[in-house]
């Protein structure tokens, strides 16, 4: 008798297993909170790819692995709740913003702010940053040192707040949003996850910013309310934007969702393009292969493009292999609405279950000598992270962080300009250069400091070349996939394969030809290639 496709019922698993040594009311806080990376790499090593600690009276499952990642991020809303998780940003978005609002509120306000992450706007942004870091660098001179780390959150909050929120932050409000901003990143501090109204100066600092802004945004929106021509910025879609029953959004709830905006384009940015720099300038020979990439493609003047920041392989697998070491987010959690089953354990409903992409990038059966800095992992011939789920820099599932395809275009449109006019050097020993993990979002701890010396060696002559695309693969015919739950609706695919795709204003795909002819194979690759979710498959009859 054949049994191989008999069902068996369910049976509830064994709670995951607890790491020992918590202590009374703090649970494992104290521990945690000296380094929450040894401390979770700890916790795997001891209890395999599942396993519980406390913080305070929460208890917290965190799981590793590509298989534990793929249930974490696959796993409905109504199972794992990411707003629950997520409170700790209510007082900085504000009440009823995002994560504090109901489900079907929230999907509306979200599906608001995909239209400025698509990839129509996505082409008009490469020369807003070009020109961000020409000026910014304009008085450099012929070396110098500088704090990296502050001289890139500088940098990345004028490129963030140009391309996505407009002229008025950018030009008129420069100095005093980049101060609000600063005090309200503060406030995303772990111990809001538990107590995040408590009168600390830190949170006072975040609730004065937040009104400040708020007062800024109003200003802003009835001045805009004079012009006769409309801007067509981030600011701008959410000023027109409408719930599904007409209503416009409040100046409480557009203040909420710029901060959202910023923090998609912003908060994770500066730290990732100080480690880029800091992991070059410790590796000469990385360094060197990145500047001859960049000079056989741009030569002295050549003209940064959306086209062109699309092929530079060295560069991109530098800051992926960048956000493998570095991510800049300690851990993504959820809240368990309902008990949640992995494997042979049974997650109880009440309880916070996290991913850490640090712990499951160190995975050495995933990526062999993982604390070895090697962006060769991403190449042709060894794809590291090909297996799903394994490389979770910007999280994953239908919840992948909607700003990862603008991060790296700014990332690259920055080290295209500043490595074309400038090398850098460390001025203290390279091991003095650590992450930071007093903060939630981790970045270089301060100070941060480099050497910045001129280039003289840039190849005049540079031949150009045409930007390289994949080979169609000679075949009968091929078929279109999608992973529906990965999608957000970008509009990527459109631009590249109108034939195949349709994205409408609502963000719904459409594939309009299921087993399209093969003349149109090149399109679909393009199209499954720069999908920022990977949420499209070719497969070949």
């Amino acid at each position: 008798m054949n049994t191989t496709n008999t069902v068996k019922p369910f049976s509830p698993g064994r709670e995951p297993p607890k790491m020992p040594g918590a202590w009374p009311l703090l649970g494992h806080m104290l521990e945690f909170g000296k380094n929450p990376f040894d401390y979770m790499a700890r916790l795997r090593n001891t209890l395999g790819e599942i396993g519980e600690f406390r913080m305070f009276h929460q208890k917290m499952v965190l799981m590793t692995g590509p298989e534990a990642n793929e249930a974490f991020f696959r796993a409905p809303d109504a199972q794992l709740d990411q707003s629950q998780a997520y409170k700790i940003m209510t007082p900085i978005f504000g009440k009823g913003v995002v994560f504090d609002a109901p489900p079907h509120k929230k999907d509306q306000q979200l599906k608001m702010l995909m239209p400025v992450l698509r990839d129509k706007p996505m082409r008009g942004y490469a020369q807003v940053i070009v020109r961000e870091v020409e000026q910014m660098i304009a008085n450099w001179g012929d070396s110098g040192e500088i704090d990296l780390l502050e001289f890139m959150k500088e940098l990345t909050i004028y490129t963030s707040s140009h391309c996505l929120l407009g002229d008025e932050f950018r030009y008129e409000l420069n100095e005093e949003f980049a101060k609000i901003y600063h005090d309200l990143e503060k406030g995303v501090n772990p111990l809001a996850f538990v107590f995040p109204y408590l009168p600390l100066p830190v949170f006072r600092r975040r609730d004065k910013a937040r009104v400040r802004l708020q007062e800024l945004v109003t200003g802003i929106i009835a001045k805009r309310a004079q012009k006769s021509e409309k801007s067509e910025d981030a600011f701008q879609l959410l000023i027109e934007a409408e719930y599904d029953d007409g209503s416009h959004l409040s100046a409480h709830e557009i203040t909420g969702m710029l901060i959202g905006t910023i923090f998609a384009g912003h908060h994770t940015t500066a730290g990732t393009a100080a480690w880029t720099l800091l992991e070059l300038a410790r590796r000469p020979e990385y360094m060197l292969m990145v500047l001859k990439e960049l000079d056989e493609l741009f030569g002295t003047d050549g003209e940064v493009t959306f086209q062109s920041l699309r092929e530079i392989p060295v560069l991109e697998n530098v800051i992926k292999e960048v956000l493998r070491l570095h991510p800049p987010l300690i851990f993504l959690i959820r809240k368990v609405m309902k008990d949640f089953h992995f494997k042979d354990f049974t997650v109880k409903a009440g309880k916070y279950v996290c991913a850490s992409p640090r712990v499951s990038h160190r995975i050495a059966d995933i990526f062999p000598d993982p604390e070895k800095f090697d962006p060769e992992r991403y190449s042709e011939a060894r794809q590291e992270d090909a297996k799903p789920f394994s490389w979770i820099a910007f999280g994953g599932g239908k919840h992948k962080c909607s700003g990862n395809a603008f991060a790296m275009l700014q990332l690259k449109a920055i080290f295209c300009i500043l490595l074309r006019r400038y090398t850098f050097e460390l001025i203290d020993d390279k091991d003095h250069y650590q992450d930071d993990f007093t903060q939630m979002v981790v970045q270089p701890a301060s100070p941060c400091r480099v050497r910045y010396i001129k280039r003289q060696d840039i190849q005049e002559n540079a031949a150009e070349q045409s930007i390289n695309q994949e080979s169609v693969q000679k075949s009968p015919g091929f078929e279109i996939k999608i992973d529906r739950e990965l999608c957000q609706g970008h509009a990527t695919c459109m631009t590249e394969a109108p034939e195949l795709f349709q994205v409408d204003d609502a963000g719904h795909l459409t594939v309009l030809q299921a087993c399209p002819p093969q003349d149109l194979l090149e399109k679909a690759q393009l199209a499954e290639k720069y999908c920022p979710t990977k949420a499209i498959k070719i497969e070949h009859k």
